[in-house]
């Protein structure tokens, strides 16, 4: 029969054993892991070269059509500036002597009723309160 310290010895000789193939399963999972990991990154590299390539030209066009659009911009920006300074002196041109043919005639009016002789009908009109109606 066995003795006390065989009998421990076997259980401690079997949990190794267990160990030991329970460590071997992680191990060859472990390998397959990797073995899948290194496989998808070399499919993304082969897929991201020309990826990173067609967003260079991307970039790229991108850059000379904002040149254009800039170059259009400064244009548009000096037309407006153009069409500001000839507005300004649209403006002065013709507002100035307008107001003063306006006022002119304004005055030439007034002066012009100054000088008629008021009728009743005016008079009574012009001495009545503001706001009464008859």
């Amino acid at each position: 029969m066995l003795t006390a310290g065989e009998v421990a010895g076997l259980i401690a000789a079997t949990g190794w054993i267990v160990l030991v193939c329970v460590l071997a399963m992680v191990l060859v999972k472990l390998a397959r892991l990797l073995k899948e990991t290194t496989k998808a990154v070399a499919d993304l590299n082969n897929r991201l070269t020309p990826l990173l390539d067609d967003v260079s030209v991307t970039v790229n066009e991108t850059n000379r059509q904002l040149m254009a659009v800039e170059a259009i911009a400064k244009d548009v920006k000096q037309v407006s500036g153009h069409a500001a300074r000839l507005s300004a002196v649209t403006d002065t041109m013709l507002t100035g002597p307008l107001i003063k043919v306006s006022s002119l005639s304004f005055g030439v009016r007034r002066a012009i009723e100054a000088r008629r002789p008021a009728s009743g009908a005016v008079r009574r009109r012009r001495g009545r309160p503001r706001g009464v109606v008859k």
